[in-house]
């Protein structure tokens, strides 16, 4: 996967989505702030080759974060890479959508006296066991 750079209308478009708090992240920048220095900052925001600094800094972070976002997701849809049964972090589906699948496919099977079985994994905790030093992803890159 390669992420290109990111566009400065893209950025702008971004920052000015963000949702306006009348508090300041830790960082002391106030989203409102941002929005209104978004035509002068967005240039330079464009050119880091590594965003990790970016994320230091929380209100930037949320602008890349958001934008990285929109780009995996256009990613993931356009080469398919999601099962249409993946109904978390997808928008238009809820938590809610995946309780009536079961539901329905438990009582289709019990109308039809089949037998219906089910299996569920708690991966709340999964990220953190995964021994991160042992992958490699060589086709990763971001191109600026």
């Amino acid at each position: 996967m390669v992420i290109e750079t990111f566009s400065t209308k893209e950025i702008t478009s971004i920052i000015k989505a963000l949702k306006t708090k009348n508090s300041h992240e830790i960082d002391e920048i106030y989203i409102k702030l941002l929005k209104v220095s978004a035509t002068y900052i967005h240039s330079p925001l464009t050119y880091p080759t590594n965003y990790s600094p970016m994320s230091l800094l929380t209100s930037f972070s949320k602008a890349f974060k958001k934008a990285l976002r929109i780009r995996l997701t256009e990613h993931f849809n356009t080469n398919k890479l999601l099962v249409g049964n993946q109904f978390g972090f997808r928008k238009g589906t809820a938590t809610e959508d995946v309780i009536f699948k079961l539901t329905n496919e438990i009582l289709n099977a019990s109308n039809h006296k089949a037998t219906a079985g089910s299996n569920f994994c708690d991966l709340e905790k999964a990220f953190d066991s995964v021994n991160h030093d042992i992958y490699y992803c060589p086709n990763y890159r971001i191109i600026g």
